[in-house]
């Protein structure tokens, strides 16, 4: 299968916050998308992590 779960961790205080699937095929590089930490209590950058 070409898709993959994985696991978009906040840049600020490094806590795994969100699951998400990605196509390897199509986006090869890793993901980077601007979500809400409840942690931070802000959007953050999450960048996606093993």
């Amino acid at each position: 299968m070409p898709r993959e779960i994985i696991q978009l961790i906040c840049q600020g205080c490094k806590r795994k916050n969100y699951s998400t699937t990605k196509n390897k095929r199509r986006t090869p590089d890793k993901l980077e998308l601007k979500k809400y930490c409840s942690h931070c209590r802000s959007h953050v950058v999450h960048r996606e992590g093993k």
